[in-house]
């Protein structure tokens, strides 16, 4: 324990690799995570986008007890576990919203928390309708907030469940099949294991799918 960095809490593959005495939960344990970062509030430093694609690197290490035939059958098992978690995520974090929705209305503004923000976010909802719930999924923070927002906005329940089923299996599909086969090209073509450019691969991904949402905070503090 005294070795232990708490860095390594932003490293995906430290949930991945993780055993509990010698046996392998780094499953259970991403599973989780899915579920904590889409339907919690605590859940927004959580390293989603990053820990999909290291799940398709690592598939076969993360399928080896749930392994049901070939290794393509192996991987969609593990991207429609993962579709699970996220769905059941965001259908914790819609209910929160929905109880939650009178208190917010009524709470004072503080640093943290403004009305017009809850306003906005109706209002969002109101012109983008189901989009919002799945394209959230792609975007860092937002996913982890959309489908309480979209409680707190009163969002039609089958519309929401229906999106919220939408982007959890594209972004879980995606993400871990681009990291699966990718990974295989790369090592047959170029004779490159992407497990040792591990680091690159998490520092690339988080630009990647945070630039668009920072150059949009920006954009709206100039026209602001």
């Amino acid at each position: 324990m005294n070795n232990f960095d708490w860095k390594q809490l932003l490293n995906p593959e430290f949930y991945i690799l993780m055993e509990f005495s010698g046996i392998k939960i780094g499953l259970l344990v991403v599973l989780f995570i899915i579920f904590a970062e889409t339907g919690l509030f605590a859940g927004f430093f959580l390293p989603g986008d990053s820990l999909l694609f290291l799940m398709g690197i690592y598939s076969e290490l993360l399928t080896q007890q749930i392994a049901i035939g070939s290794d393509f059958a192996n991987v969609v098992l593990m991207a429609s576990l993962v579709s699970l978690a996220g769905v059941f995520g965001n259908s914790v974090g819609y209910w929160f919203g929905i109880k939650s929705g009178t208190y917010l209305y009524n709470k004072e503004d503080t640093f943290w928390f403004k009305e017009k923000y809850l306003l906005q976010s109706r209002d969002f909802f109101e012109k983008y309708g189901g989009k919002a719930i799945i394209f959230a999924r792609f975007l860092p923070i937002f996913r982890t907030f959309a489908p309480i927002v979209a409680g707190i906005a009163a969002m039609d329940k089958k519309k929401f469940m229906l999106n919220n089923i939408v982007g959890s299996v594209l972004w879980s599909f995606s993400m871990i099949f681009a990291g699966h086969y990718l990974s295989a090209l790369f090592l047959e073509k170029f004779d490159i294991d992407l497990k040792k450019h591990i680091e690159y691969i998490v520092i690339g991904i988080v630009l990647v799918t945070t630039l668009p949402v920072l150059f949009k905070l920006l954009k709206k503090k100039v026209h602001l």
